[in-house]
């Protein structure tokens, strides 16, 4: 699970590690934070009965997947579902989940390499648009020499059925405090987390299986599906985690990994909680301190950035800004998940400097809608259903199940560490008590036998930042670290050395050097 945890109000918020590649690469949908929170004992359905945990392929039955029948989408793409179990303990009982694939077909059939699966992250977020966008997104030598397949992994995108709990956010994303003022405050929050995680039971039976693990186990029924030995595979920020597990279920069926942006995969969840939080806060800081230096920020406040931001935040916690017709207050916990979700990538930190400004003055139009493109919400006032599924999965991967008093208590810790993103008095993350227990929580991640892995992080990556994913680098058996220079989630398309080190390896199979740089 990779949460930015405490991020939007009273810990609805879980928060995740970015979901898709930099903005030097491709259209970014931001992700940032997301949903939950809990109590000490809860009143939701256990769920269905479900067998004893399994990590490895070992433990499992042989499921042999159809051929793929693959159908025109346009010239350059088709498209495909496949069917995987349910459960892979027990593929016998019949149930399937439909998985939705398209595939970006090699340029240069004659010199084909194969297959190069890609994710785009979340989790909670489908990868099919990764291969429709090929040619925007992936340089022109991979697009020349591998078929590149994106599919919307189990609950997610159009794959079926997709995890959907609630048909509006707002309710319980949008018009909460996570600073409550007294008792019967923070016991609303708390029943707000178990009417949420109801609602997902009660609408998702087999929530219980949307895992990491089994999204690996998809992996490898693809690929044999396909009727490939090895194949390649290429991830982003969550997607670095599930390419990583799969290579440690299925080492001997990796050609190449690359993952660009990684989660600790050591971490404890208060643990990976404060590395992302120190993550986001240390790239705001960079925000404010270039905005206070630059007199043209819009956001330049004669040169005390920092010093107007924590103002207004203070001003919001008190007085939100009237809202939208039918839309909630703008309140700090909006504003805050607005600048998080801007903080992904420095091309957005213009607009982010004039929301902030037209704030100062009444105006939470810019802030409002920097929220609503986090959780996905469109101009007809519908809602994506890419923050549920992510909640889903990140508790299904997660066997911790805190209650309120350690949340709480966790929240007062993190808000001596990150006050900016973890305001003083803060309520509980309480992100997964309600849910299930997680009966298949994600494997330990190594990659022994897989090969080398290039790992790439840059320098200011806020959602997944430099120290993790050089704890990914070496909690690999073979890791080998590249480093980009830039202010964004994720470092592929940032420059030309990435790329050309990315075609190299992927290619030709030939990994930099760990610690190589890219300036």
């Amino acid at each position: 699970m990779t949460a930015l945890a405490m991020l939007t109000a009273a810990g609805l918020a879980a928060g995740c590690s970015g979901d898709q590649p930099s903005a030097g690469t491709a259209a970014a949908s931001p992700v940032t934070t997301v949903p939950v929170t809990a109590s000490t004992s809860s009143t939701l359905p256990v769920g269905p009965t479900v067998s004893s945990p399994i990590t490895a392929p070992a433990d499992l039955p042989v499921f042999e997947p159809a051929p793929i029948e693959w159908e025109p989408f346009n010239d350059a793409v088709d498209v495909a579902t496949i069917e995987v179990p349910v459960d892979y303990a027990q593929p016998e009982d019949g149930r399937r989940i439909e998985l939705f694939l398209a595939r970006y077909r090699a340029l240069d059939q004659e010199n084909r390499i194969g297959t190069l699966l890609v994710n785009p992250g979340g989790p909670g977020f489908g990868g099919t648009g990764l291969a429709v966008n090929a040619a925007d997104i992936y340089d022109r030598a991979l697009r020349d020499r591998f078929d590149i397949i994106g599919w919307d992994p189990r609950g997610t995108g159009e794959s079926e059925p997709a995890i959907d709990c609630i048909d509006s956010f707002d309710p319980y994303f949008t018009g909460v405090d996570s600073t409550p003022t007294d008792d019967a405050e923070r016991a609303a929050l708390v029943a707000l987390a178990e009417q949420f995680a109801g609602e997902c039971v009660a609408a998702n039976p087999d929530l219980v299986h949307m895992t990491t693990n089994n999204s690996a186990r998809d992996i490898d029924t693809i690929r044999r599906a396909l009727g490939e030995e090895t194949i390649s595979f290429f991830g982003f920020s969550y997607g670095s985690e599930l390419g990583t597990a799969w290579a440690t279920m299925y080492p001997s069926t990796v050609r190449a990994l690359v993952i660009d942006g990684a989660a600790d995969p050591g971490a404890a969840p208060d643990e990976w909680a404060e590395q992302q939080l120190t993550g986001f806060d240390s790239t705001l800081t960079t925000f404010l301190d270039q905005c206070s230096a630059d007199d043209g920020c819009e956001f330049h406040n004669d040169g005390d950035a920092a010093g107007a931001f924590d103002t207004l935040m203070a001003s919001l916690d008190v007085t939100p800004i009237a809202g939208a017709d039918g839309r909630p207050p703008v309140n700090r916990d909006i504003a805050r998940v607005a600048v998080s979700t801007a903080l992904y990538s420095e091309l957005r930190w213009p607009a982010l400097a004039q929301s902030l400004t037209a704030a100062q003055s009444g105006d939470g139009s810019g802030l409002l809608a920097l929220f609503d493109a986090y959780y996905q919400r469109s101009p007809d006032g519908t809602w994506g259903n890419e923050l549920e599924a992510f909640q889903v999965i990140s508790c299904m991967d997660d066997p911790a199940r805190p209650s309120v008093e350690e949340s709480d208590a966790e929240a007062a810790r993190l808000s001596g560490v990150v006050p900016r993103l973890v305001a003083p008095g803060s309520a509980g993350d309480y992100g997964c008590t309600f849910f299930p227990p997680a009966v298949d929580p994600r494997i330990t991640i190594t990659a022994a036998g897989a090969g080398p892995v290039l790992v790439v992080g840059t320098t200011g990556d806020p959602a997944t930042p430099l120290a993790s994913t050089r704890a990914m680098r070496d909690a690999l058996d073979d890791g080998r670290l590249v480093v980009v220079t830039a202010d964004e989630h994720t470092g592929y398309g940032v420059n030309r050395c990435i790329v050309e080190l990315v075609n190299d390896y992927l290619i030709d199979l030939e990994p930099p050097d760990d610690e190589t740089e890219c300036t």
